[in-house]
């Protein structure tokens, strides 16, 4: 399944602790990957506390279908799905943006630009367009705009044309090293330590699986979701995911006024702003892939 490739969960005890606020809750972990915040929050509930749990990706089901606990329940589903949930139900929710690194470190996966393999890049691979079947017929114009504006590549433009020329003269790209050593050729400068295809591959990871707009769709979810004072713990890991949550925290928690009624009543505001926290010295050190992650906490309010 995993083979030999483990994944280290990012803030695992800072999440947990800002999400479980009462052991007898009903908590939903959006975005379960290998499980390390599930397993450490059923430790923390009761034997009346419940856990639900959604995953795209099959080999994340097979690790939570493993998980005995009948306090737990996990559904092989985007984390969108929170919208099909009963309002109120939720005492908390968590959402880790991030991907875990058994599907970064698995070459047959396709997101990595470090090792060989098929040019994939799905959270679920059975369902969706893989990135090489996209990239063999989108239009230059619309692989620039997707690897400019969801990998802020200002290199975009090069980069499109070179994968249009390439497809052309020798057929379209099957592999990460292929997509890697263009890219490459195409970039001509870069930040001092990164690779000039992480951009790229992040751009085409968030559009294939369309992240960002899952993304924004759960958050909405979660207004109707959460119990009054119930959490919301989402920790992301590039500035396109943190823009998205510090905008919709920060949109929530001021009253609305509607302009076209400027003497109504504003509509008291639904989320409590708590914090902001980044991983440690520490753990940055013991797990370089946790350097970017920003954790953001708010409270749903009685409103």
């Amino acid at each position: 399944m995993d083979g030999t490739w483990q994944h280290t969960t990012v803030l695992l005890n800072e999440a947990v602790d800002a999400l479980v606020t009462k052991p007898d809750g009903n908590y939903i972990d959006a975005t379960f990957g290998r499980g390390g915040h599930s397993r450490l929050i059923l430790s923390r509930l009761d034997e009346r506390g419940r856990l639900l749990a959604y995953d795209k990706d099959p080999e994340a089901i097979s690790v939570g279908n493993a998980i005995e606990d009948p306090r737990f329940e996990i559904r092989h589903q985007g984390f969108a799905a929170l919208r099909e949930l009963e309002a109120n139900s939720a005492t908390g929710i968590l959402m880790d943006l991030g991907i875990s690194s058994p599907q970064i470190d698995n070459p047959a996966r396709g997101f990595s630009f470090r090792a060989d393999g098929p040019l994939d890049m799905r959270m679920d691979p059975t369902r969706g367009t893989s990135a090489a079947d996209w990239l063999a017929t989108a239009p230059v114009e619309l692989m620039a705009e997707v690897i400019r504006d969801y990998g802020e590549e200002r290199f975009a433009v090069p980069i499109a044309k070179a994968i249009a020329a390439r497809r052309q003269e020798r057929g379209p790209l099957a592999s990460t090293s292929e997509l890697a050593q263009l890219v490459a050729g195409a970039v001509r400068t870069r930040e001092p330590g990164q690779d000039p295809a992480t951009r790229t591959f992040q751009a085409l990871r968030i559009f294939v699986n369309g992240e960002l707009d899952e993304l924004q769709e759960a958050l909405k979810a979660s207004l109707d979701v959460l119990q009054p004072e119930g959490r919301l713990v989402v920790i992301s890991f590039h500035s396109l995911e943190d823009r998205i949550v510090k905008q919709f925290i920060a949109r929530h928690s001021r009253d609305e006024v509607d302009r076209r009624a400027p003497f109504a009543a504003p509509k008291p505001m639904k989320l409590r702003a708590i914090e902001r926290v980044k991983p440690t010295a520490q753990e940055i050190q013991a797990n370089p892939r946790a350097r970017s992650a920003i954790m953001r906490v708010a409270e749903r309010t009685r409103a």
